[in-house]
Parts: C-alpha cells; sequence; structure tokens
C-alpha cells in the first residue's frame, strides 16, 4: 500500500510517500513545498536514493502546491510512481481535535464539518490542515484520506490533570482545557522505546521529552498519556525556542497594562519574542545559544540554565504524578541531538535513577541508544521521532479495517 502524508502549515506542505508492504515500511520520496502564496516558492524534492532537487515556481495556494507534488511524483524525470492511482491512501497531520477526536479518523464529510469546529481551538494551524484535505478531495476524489490528530493521544488524560481551575461554566462554554499537543510524537518515541527494551508497552512508566523550537513532556503511564505541559494552546509549559512556557497570568496583565498593548500584541510577545530567543537576546536556535554560551555570554548561560531547570521540573514532578519512572526518552531536535542538555537535564536526578553515561551519551546525534550507565533500573534514551510514520501506519490500519468490512 502507498500512502501520501501531507503536513500542511500556514505556507508550506511537507510530505512523504510510504510504501508499506506487511509490517515493513520505506519512504519512496520526501520533501517540502515553501512559501506558498508568496514571492520565491519553491518546491524540495528528494526521490528514495537519490539527491535532493529544488524546483521553483509560483505556488499561489495549498491545492496549486499539491497538484505540484503530485506531478513531480510521477514525473519521468523526478517520479517514483508511474501513476496517481499507484497512491491508495493520503494520511494528514491535523494539529487539534478538541474533545471530539481521540483516535486517528476516516475523514468524511461529518469529520471535516467537526474538524472547522475546532478552529477556533486552533486558528493557525487547523484551517491549512483542512485545506491540504480540500485539494486531495479536489484532486484525487475517490482516494481514501485519513485525519491524525496531535491531541489525540492525549485524550486518555484524567480530569484532575486536564481541568484549569477556572469557573466550571467557561470549560462548559468555551472548551478551556489541557488538550496537550505533540501527542503523536510522544506516543511513536514511547513505543519504540519499549520495542528497543523488549519491555511491555502496557506495564511502562514514561516520561518522554520533545524537544525542538515547540517542546512538550509527556507523562505516560501503562500505555496512556496521564500529563502533558503544554496546555489550552502550545504556549503553556517548557522554555521553547521563541515561546515564554510557564508564566504568571499576574505578570502577562501587568505587561499589558504597562506597555499599553492588547491580546494579538501580547500573544505575538509571549509566542514569537520570548523563550530563548527573548531570554538571551541571541536566537531561537540551540545551536547559536551553546556557542555563545562556551564563548561566555552571560545571557546565553543563563538561558541553558533555565532550560534545562524547566525540564528538570517536570521530569520529577511527572515522576511522582504516576509514583516513579521506568523510562525517560529524549526525542525532537534539541533532544536527539543535544547532548549538553540532555546531560544537564538529568544531572542532580540521580537521586531517583535519572542519569546518562557521559561516555555514550557525548557526541551522540539522531540515533536510537540507551545512555543510561548499564544495569540502572531507569533507562534514559535517545528515539528519533518519526511522525510521519505513524500517520502512515494508523492510516494504512483505518483504510484497511474499512475495505474488510
Amino acid at each position: 500500500m502507498k500512502i501520501l502524508v501531507l503536513n500542511c502549515g500556514s505556507s508550506s506542505i511537507k510530505y512523504q510517500l510510504f510504501n508499506m508492504v506487511n509490517n515493513d515500511w520505506g519512504v519512496l520520496a520526501a520533501g517540502v513545498v515553501e512559501k506558498i502564496g508568496l514571492k520565491g516558492s519553491f518546491l524540495k524534492h528528494q526521490k528514495e536514493g537519490n539527491e535532493k532537487v529544488l524546483l521553483e515556481g509560483e505556488i499561489l495556494d495549498h491545492q496549486t502546491g499539491i497538484d505540484y507534488i503530485l506531478g513531480v511524483l510521477v514525473s519521468e524525470r523526478h517520479g517514483c510512481i508511474e501513476s496517481l492511482e499507484e497512491i491508495d491512501a493520503v494520511g494528514h497531520r491535523v494539529v487539534h481535535g478538541g474533545e471530539e477526536f481521540n483516535s486517528s479518523v476516516f475523514i468524511t464529510n461529518d469529520v471535516v464539518r467537526k474538524m472547522e469546529e475546532c478552529i477556533d481551538l486552533a486558528p493557525l494551524h487547523n484551517p491549512p490542515n483542512l485545506k491540504g484535505i480540500e485539494a486531495i478531495t479536489q484532486l484525487l476524489p475517490s482516494v481514501p484520506q485519513c485525519g491524525v490528530f496531535d491531541t489525540a493521544f492525549h485524550q486518555t488524560m484524567p480530569k484532575e490533570a486536564y481541568m484549569y481551575a477556572i469557573p466550571q461554566s467557561l470549560y462548559k462554554k468555551y472548551g478551556i482545557r489541557r488538550y496537550g499537543f505533540h501527542g503523536t510524537s510522544h506516543r511513536y518515541v514511547s513505543k519504540r522505546a519499549c520495542e528497543i527494551l523488549g519491555v511491555d508497552y502496557k506495564t511502562q512508566k514514561i516520561i518522554s521529552c520533545h524537544l525542538g523550537n515547540g517542546a512538550s513532556i509527556c507523562a505516560i503511564k501503562n500505555g496512556e498519556s496521564v500529563d502533558t505541559s503544554m496546555g489550552f494552546t502550545p504556549l503553556e509549559g517548557l522554555v521553547m525556542g521563541t515561546r515564554a512556557g510557564d508564566l504568571d497570568l499576574g505578570a502577562v496583565t501587568y505587561i499589558m497594562d504597562k506597555e499599553l498593548i492588547g491580546t494579538r500584541s501580547a500573544s505575538v510577545l509571549f509566542n514569537k519574542h520570548s523563550g530563548m530567543l527573548g531570554l538571551t537576546g541571541i536566537s531561537s536556535d540551540m545551536r547559536e545559544i551553546e556557542s555563545a554560551a562556551a564563548e561566555g555570554h552571560d545571557g546565553a548561560v543563563l538561558g541553558l540554565e533555565i532550560y534545562d531547570y524547566r525540564i528538570k521540573k517536570y521530569i520529577g514532578s511527572y515522576a511522582a504524578a504516576m509514583g516513579g519512572v521506568d523510562i525517560v526518552v529524549f526525542t525532537g531536535g534539541i533532544g536527539e541531538n543535544g547532548d549538553g542538555t540532555r546531560a544537564g537535564v538529568c544531572k542532580g536526578l540521580e537521586f531517583m535513577g535519572v542519569e546518562v553515561d557521559p561516555a555514550i551519551n557525548k557526541g551522540l546525534r539522531g540515533e536510537e541508544m540507551v545512555i543510561s550507565p548499564e544495569g540502572n533500573d531507569v533507562k534514559v534514551m535517545v528515539v528519533p521521532t518519526n511522525e510521519e510514520l505513524v500517520i502512515a501506519q494508523d492510516t494504512k490500519e483505518i483504510v484497511e479495517e474499512l475495505a474488510n468490512r
């Protein structure tokens, strides 16, 4: 079964074409369309075993971008399939499913309508996700489509974890609660960690740390998400590249009053100009911050200390919430490649069995590896995430199940 996975952003489309054979899989092609609706738009494409190619062209909207992708996939020079009829299904990453979706779904008109009702919860993300679905409906009308939601994995959280201490009328009226994000990534790396270790996923207490420009931590007990650091929006929780993370609401209103700014300006301030960028005054890129810290830049040194400290606090709190921890997983761009971050986070957690072996951790980038000392009861691991594979697997499972009914 050949499955096209799409991740549509406001001005970009990431894609991968998977070849799923029983329990095996391969990526036939992958790429990204950038600057949709802007000057200088282009498609960056890589066929399996070939070099990346850059194809420039005017791409006015998502349908044009997806049409361009489909054309490249069947092209004589860069293609990997002979006909679009070889595409058996399309899986879409959808950011927000609200309380409506607790698992991946086959996309119908009713599902699209319910996704549209979630737009208020993710006004920047759900509209382009829906544009991708509409484009495939127009371009490949007979091909089944499935939606895989970032929020779905966290729908197992108990009320004490997802409810905020605000009037319940606001929760009932507007759905204001903790939803959490990165669910597809947390689900993949926690399961994969258990496969590597040869342990039963349904018996483990796992803390998954997805650390990238956006970052979140998830507590997974017996195969279910029981708490996560992102909340009603992706702004809550850890210090991120440009997001503030946890912040006193009183400080928010104080700043708004003093700076004479409204809600939109405040949202930009705390989402785009805070986090590591705001703390260090250098960059949101951890590599640049680490270089500055190595040269003694005070803001960079402090930023890294705060970054590690916030993650450490969440690991401790989630171990307490679950009554212990068996596995700690690092993933995401920083989690997979940042040996200094991994070491800094685990330093001081030796009392609860969380520690790294410096010889294994040092220089480790993007590889599956146990990085805790041999014989440690708590396994600390690096597991590169693969959200696109999860989307392809879920899509295959749903389509096959429907076909067998």
